[in-house]
């Protein structure tokens, strides 16, 4: 039985064919700048993710609100959010 990467719904043969269309528009040297922008894109979406989460916090404790039903809501979107993120961000991670 033969396994394909799936990533976001996309087959491993489409990521090559985007990969290819990419290099040849805006060339093989523009390429780790891209990443880098896209790295730090990610990385202030984490952040702004993890500012919200404790803000929800902060505001729940000074309310009393810590253990209710809507908190623990948020704080699990917010997970999935970040489980997310990170499951996307792996993938462009280069292995040292």
């Amino acid at each position: 039985m033969i396994h394909q990467t799936i990533f976001l719904f996309i087959g491993g043969t489409e990521i090559v064919f985007i990969l290819f269309i990419v290099v040849l528009v805006f060339g093989a040297d523009k390429l780790p700048e891209i990443a880098r922008g896209m790295g730090k894109g990610m990385r202030t979406l984490r952040d702004a993710t993890n500012d919200i989460k404790h803000e929800v916090t902060k505001s729940a404790k000074e309310n009393n609100i810590v253990d209710t039903d809507v908190t623990k809501n948020i704080n699990e979107e917010l997970n999935k959010v970040k489980d997310d993120l990170e499951d996307f961000t792996g993938s462009l991670k280069r292995d040292n």
